[in-house]
């Protein structure tokens, strides 16, 4: 219970505290509460961004710049409450990117690790470490941090996906580093399929190790094998109350997350499904790669479809329903709060 203060003694603490300012001291005291709270208060808010009224708008860009002028022409899914931070949640980067039939992004490296999710088009790659691989619709690509990269498109169609990017954790860090190539693209040195097939069929080299770290060694996750291991998945057992069937993408050396600190998954909601309220300290991205459903985030509630993007604050309430056969692609800085023990959920029981 807070004691009364007459006006005396306030008087006498505002001296004290002005006096202060000058020496960069603060009172703790008088910011405890906020430093202290008895539970996250999240920055970000819940945000949709429809695919149909970002696509026109991607494609537009299309014919203002060269993906080789832009070296990254992107559109970034700026969280409301972040403008002109290039932040979709409160540790997370988002965007759309697009290249145009015959173009190149030239390659470059950064210390920011950054992942794909494969939208639209075909014919679209991009190369990593000297390997290339074939982007498809769904595919979760992975760019390691500091790892060589180009993208390009050698098909007849434009091509768009989902980029991620924990930038927001190296800008607070302070640790951004990035670097052109010497070329356009890089030099290949290893056939594609090279990473997936040495580490990706239930198999790894005797002496298994990442070339890139703490990143798995995988770089292209198809989605035609997430899929049918959901599919498979939900046929063997009733699916969560709060999850659906969900599986994450998986390092094959350790069997932790596939990236160091973006975590990866993809969930199944059958048509007709209905999860019940959840929330979690991590705050999430989401793209919809098949269906349509409602999803209510804290107080909000959105309708999605195919190709949408949803941000989900931090400890904000979440549920979804499927209106048909949903598969969600998640990203989260949860990988993060896990290794620094900040992690938790919280679930409501089903009705």
């Amino acid at each position: 219970m807070e004691q009364a203060v007459d006006d005396a003694t306030r008087a006498k603490r505002q001296d004290f505290y002005d006096r202060l300012g000058p020496k960069n001291l603060a009172p703790l005291w008088e910011v405890l509460k906020g430093l202290m709270p008895n539970e996250p208060t999240s920055k970000a808010v819940p945000f949709q961004w429809r695919y149909s009224d970002v696509r026109p708008l991607l494609m537009e860009s299309g014919n203002l710049l060269t993906a080789e002028e832009a070296e990254r022409r992107v559109l970034v899914f700026e969280n409301p409450s972040f403008v002109g931070q290039s932040r979709t949640t409160s540790t997370l980067y988002s965007g759309m990117q697009l290249i145009m039939p015959g173009e190149t992004a030239p390659a470059h490296r950064h210390t920011a690790s950054a992942l794909r999710f494969m939208l639209e088009g075909e014919g679209a790659f991009t190369a990593v470490g000297g390997e290339r691989t074939t982007m498809r619709a769904g595919d979760f690509v992975i760019t390691p941090a500091w790892a060589y990269h180009d993208h390009g498109n050698e098909g007849t169609e434009p091509c768009a996906w989902l980029d991620g990017l924990d930038l927001p954790m190296v800008s607070f860090f302070e640790t951004g580093f990035s670097e052109g190539y010497n070329d356009k693209r890089q030099t290949l040195t290893r056939p594609e399929g090279d990473s997936l097939g040495r580490f990706g069929d239930g198999m790894l080299p005797l002496e298994a190790e990442s070339r890139y770290g703490l990143t798995t060694p995988i770089f292209n996750y198809p989605y035609e094998r997430a899929r049918e291991a959901l599919v498979t998945a939900a046929r063997g057992e009733e699916p969560d109350p709060h999850v659906g069937t969900t599986l994450r993408y998986a390092n094959p050396i350790d069997g932790g997350w596939a990236m160091p600190t973006m975590a990866t998954w993809m969930t199944h909601l059958k048509k007709g499904f209905e999860t019940a309220p959840m929330r979690s300290t991590d705050g999430i991205v989401m793209c919809v790669g098949e269906g349509s459903g409602t999803a209510t985030i804290g107080d909000r509630t959105f309708q999605f479809s195919k190709r949408d993007v949803l941000a989900i604050p931090a400890w904000s309430w979440r549920s979804f329903k499927a209106s048909e056969d949903c598969f969600l692609f998640c990203f989260s800085d949860r990988v993060v709060h896990e290794k620094l023990g900040f992690y938790r959920e919280d679930r409501r029981s089903p009705n």
